[in-house]
């Protein structure tokens, strides 16, 4: 037995809920860029941290800038309820997108958190923007 199979796998059943639950939570850099890409953006895509002028230096295509500590009832009321939020921060080293994405949930917002940030976007090797706007990916 190696230390890989020393604790059995799951049953199917239960990694079928488990790995359901993490997808309904969270989307990656590649998944983002391809609807980007394809113009299937069916989500609202946030720069959760850092300031202003961080985000003008380098944002992934199409984010808007909206710090955590910015995300409030007033501010999200300009998006329907059911928009689907996306959110990242800087990489894995940092939890704003957590607590992004957990203000989003306890406003009744639907959310996903794009694992990776922008530490995941740049090892994938895809374009940033930079600027006070969005920008695209073309």
């Amino acid at each position: 037995m190696s230390i890989v199979t020393d604790v059995s796998p799951a049953p199917s059943a239960q990694a079928i809920a488990h790995f359901s639950a993490r997808l309904a939570l969270e989307t990656d850099c590649d998944d983002v860029a391809t609807a980007l890409r394809h113009g299937e953006t069916d989500f609202v895509l946030l720069h959760v941290v850092g300031s202003p002028e961080a985000y003008a230096r380098r944002h992934v295509p199409g984010a808007l800038h909206l710090p955590h500590r910015k995300i409030t009832p007033e501010r999200m009321d300009a998006w329907p309820e059911e928009t689907v939020f996306v959110v990242y921060c800087a990489g894995p080293h940092c939890n704003g997108a957590d607590k992004a994405a957990l203000k989003l949930a306890r406003l009744g917002r639907p959310v996903k958190l794009m694992i990776g940030g922008i530490t995941g976007w740049a090892d994938e090797g895809l374009p940033f923007a930079s600027g006070d706007a969005p920008g695209s990916l073309a």
